[in-house]
């Protein structure tokens, strides 16, 4: 079904921006950024190469910010490839060239950030310098002309190709994005120009500059979004912030002034969020449980290495008979899985455990409905197939952190693993502690400090064995209910 209402809500406040795209007033993406945890995707330093190692095609790049990069050996070959990384040249040519040939430790180049850090990982970085316009998008390091995967007109496509080959500078590259559909030979010619002057700007920086050191940073939350979101299938740009509405006013009338008439500014006495119902659906992000309309869920599983989701019927009993029941039940959990993949940003290696299908024909529409329901997120995935396990492999490319590690932090109770020690183990862990001191005979009371319920299970569970060690030892062991104890721990005063 067709899209029919676009919209980019923007929530400018308290150091913090937030935008959502919403589609037919749904919640379809979601954008943050504050003073922590900022993305430096796009970011280019000049780096300094720590390590080389040749086991792994790959090097380790210090960038200055606490955390090597890491550095493939493709992405020091920008002639062997297209800006997503595909081989322009067979694979087997590409085996032959070894990062050694190219980095040693020590030596400073000019990187760009391609992946943010995620978890334990450094960030991803590439020698394939990109810098994005309005309408285009310069590769100043490789000779290459290319049109956006999502103007899907042949004769469109031609046409910017052709401009594209017009306005590109000599012996560099140039992108037609998405937003250039329809664009004039000036627009594109007016990017490159702003571009190319920015692109000398930097390498005179880097003459400059010692590693490692940022060179140059990309544009915050907001303009990304203006530059890179805010197209003509955008129906309103809403913007809660005067200043940054006047800011995108003066921006939209240089590249696109038919947008003009979009750009809205929120007024209300009402948080933006709320007013769209945007607040309350983003706290459902963080949520592994996600409902189904039928009756059934999915459970999402995020670790390091992928992202486990789980296809149940729930509440669902269907009409007809089992076979149906599976069918619409997994249907629907395709879409919403699409759905939530490009809500919370999930990329890598992706396994999906559908309710078991006995019918091939019935596996194949499933699949049907997840490709299509993938079509409309602009990260690129590919659904794999169904394994020998009935599991789906699919993997869906990763470049930011996904939405839930910006909204949450490690718990430092349960440090992450989603749960709390059990009172059992607790008991055991307290006991072991009073075993301890009741050998040190410097020591002539014990008082154990435990949330009111654990101290009042514990006494009622185990007052006999407390007062016998009492009188063995000739010692007082008390346990004391004191309220300032987080639940299911405990501190011991000797």
């Amino acid at each position: 079904m067709a899209i029919n209402i676009k919209e980019i809500i923007v929530d400018i406040s308290f150091g913090q921006t937030r935008a959502a795209l919403l589609e037919d007033h749904e919640l379809a993406e979601i954008y943050m950024e504050g003073q922590e945890g900022q993305s430096i995707v796009g970011n280019i330093y000049k780096g300094l190469v720590e390590n080389v190692l040749p086991g792994m095609g790959a090097a380790f790049v210090d960038i200055g910010t606490g955390k090597n990069a890491f550095l493939y050996v493709k992405d020091v070959l920008p002639n062997l490839f297209n800006i997503d990384g595909e081989a322009l040249a067979e694979q087997d040519k590409i085996k032959e060239y070894e990062i050694g040939d190219y980095l040693k430790p020590g030596q400073e180049l000019l990187v760009q950030i391609a992946k943010d850090p995620i978890d334990s990982k450094g960030a991803r970085a590439t020698t394939h310098i990109t810098l994005p316009g309005r309408f285009g998008v310069l590769m100043p390091t490789v000779d290459y002309i290319g049109i956006s995967r999502r103007i899907e007109n042949e004769s469109e496509r031609s046409r910017l190709k052709e401009l594209a080959a017009r306005a590109k500078p000599e012996g560099m590259g140039v992108i037609v994005r998405t937003a250039g559909e329809g664009c004039r030979l000036s627009d594109l010619e007016s990017d490159m120009e702003f571009l190319t002057r920015l692109w000398e700007d930097i390498k005179q920086k880097t003459m400059k500059t010692s590693a490692p050191k940022i060179i140059h940073k990309d544009m915050s939350l907001f303009f990304r979004i203006v530059r890179d979101m805010f197209t003509k299938d955008i129906d309103k740009l809403i913007i809660n912030n005067k200043e940054y509405y006047e800011k995108a006013l003066e921006i939209i009338s240089m590249t696109s002034p038919a947008l003009k008439p979009r750009i809205e500014y929120f007024s209300r006495y009402y948080e933006i969020f709320d007013y769209y119902d945007i607040e309350e659906k983003l706290e459902k992000l963080i949520s592994k449980k996600v409902w189904l309309k039928c009756g059934g869920y999915i459970v999402i599983d995020q670790t390091e290495a992928l992202t486990v989701i789980d296809v149940n019927t729930g509440k669902y009993v269907g009409s007809k008979d089992l076979t149906d029941t599976v069918l619409k039940t997994n249907i629907e959990a395709a879409k919403e899985i699409a759905k939530q993949l490009r809500l919370r940003d999930i990329g890598g290696i992706i396994i999906i455990d559908f309710i078991d299908m006995n019918d091939s024909n019935h596996e194949d529409m499933v699949l049907e409905v997840l490709r299509n329901a993938l079509k409309k997120d602009k990260s690129r995935s590919n659904v794999l197939g169904i394994t020998n396990l009935g599991l789906v492999e699919m993997t869906r490319k990763k470049v930011v952190q996904p939405k839930t590690n910006i909204m949450q932090s490690a718990c430092p109770h349960c440090l992450g693993t989603g749960k709390v020690l059990s009172k059992q183990t607790i008991f055991k862990k307290i006991e072991t502690e009073i075993s301890r001191i009741l050998f040190n005979k410097s020591y002539r009371k014990v008082e154990i400090l435990a949330a009111p319920e654990l101290a009042e299970e514990f006494n009622n569970a185990y007052s006999e064995e407390i007062e016998a060690l009492c009188r063995k030892h000739d010692k007082s062991i008390r346990i004391i209910p004191d309220s300032s104890i987080p639940e299911n721990e405990f501190k011991i005063i000797k």
